[in-house]
């Protein structure tokens, strides 16, 4: 009888303390040990008088409930670990949280479940984290592109803040492309950034073009320019470049593979020096990048997905000021020094 006080008074307390379950298998390995402490006393005529029967029926109870108690704490366990574990997508199967995240590409009709996984799958380079690259690279990330590249030798100024949003006041002084996948990662756990804190030589740019299924160009380089032109046709790469000043903004999707032109079709002579002047010499209204960066954006999505009608062979114009927007038609050069007789 003492043991069974002891029993459910030390249960009944430690569910009054709100101690958990627990408390009732340490109750009954309480009882357990009372009950084999006693055991040289209950030997004799106590058992009858105390527990009202044989002291061995009340040792078997006791065995019997800590086991059953035992079994389900092991239960509960295996249980508990099984939910924290993440679950492994199968093989091509989006996992849940991809799912939540990419549904709304998922009900388009023209991007659907095949669309994304073309998205997860496709590597894009990205050349500048500045003010085009800033959206563009966000964007891209948000879309769930597996694979984004992105290479600028440049750090976060705090001149940069008025127009390239991937940026932040604390990461001033830090290197654009770590600053950038800081951005991209913490937008989305599930892709991979590669940052190249490097400037894109002739020496590299083929070779690392030729890794990525699809280059974006947001520099306000001219020589950057021509080099990416010349490294993705060389490689076989589709290039979307856009550029941007004050308040005008311009995009194309070059790519002589397809019959549509390169770069240096559509711009074949390199501008005097200082006949195109740059953001910081002829400054840019801060919405423009974002706009022109996430038309490229757009455009990458269309491209990988196959949705819609792509820009290849046709210029898009943008002019903020006026709110107006233009498309003109472009076309390969046969006597272009980058891609004449190449395709």
């Amino acid at each position: 009888m003492i043991g069974l006080l002891g029993f459910v008074g030390l249960w009944a307390l430690g569910r009054w303390r709100g101690w958990g379950d627990g408390w009732l298998l340490a109750a009954a390995g309480w009882w357990l040990v009372l009950m084999l402490a006693g055991l040289p006393i209950l030997a004799g005529t106590l058992p009858a008088r105390l527990l009202g029967g044989r002291v061995e029926a009340w040792l078997v109870f006791g065995l019997l409930a800590l086991v059953a108690l035992g079994y389900r704490e092991v239960l509960r366990a295996v249980r508990r670990r099984k939910v924290a574990e993440p679950v492994p997508a199968a093989p091509g199967a989006f996992r849940e949280a991809e799912l939540d995240r990419y549904a709304r590409h998922i009900i388009l009709r023209e991007i659907g479940g095949p669309g994304q996984k073309r998205l997860m799958a496709a590597k894009v380079l990205v050349v500048g984290a500045g003010g085009l690259g800033s959206p563009v690279l966000l964007y891209l990330a948000a879309a769930g592109v597996g694979v984004i590249g992105v290479i600028d030798d440049d750090v976060v100024e705090g001149s940069n803040l008025q127009r390239q949003v991937i940026h932040s006041d604390g990461r001033i002084g830090m290197p654009k492309v770590f600053s950038a996948e800081a951005a991209m990662r913490a937008l989305n756990p599930f892709i991979e950034v590669r940052p190249y804190h490097r400037r894109l030589t002739g020496e590299i740019a083929v070779d690392l073009v030729r890794d990525y299924d699809l280059v974006l160009d947001g520099t306000d380089d001219i020589d950057t320019r021509y080099l990416v032109n010349r490294a993705c046709v060389a490689a076989g790469v589709p290039l979307l470049s856009g550029a941007i000043t004050q308040w005008e903004g311009q995009l194309s999707l070059f790519h002589p593979a397809t019959g549509a032109p390169c770069y240096a079709c559509v711009f074949p002579v390199k501008p005097a020096p200082g006949l195109v002047p740059t953001c910081a010499e002829a400054g840019v209204a801060a919405p423009l990048p974002g706009v022109i960066g996430a038309m490229m954006a757009m455009e990458a999505v269309k491209w990988v997905t196959g949705a819609g009608e792509g820009l290849a062979g046709r210029l898009m114009i943008h002019d903020a000021l006026f709110a107006e927007t233009r498309v003109i038609a472009v076309r390969r050069r046969a006597d272009c020094a980058v891609c004449g007789g190449r395709h």
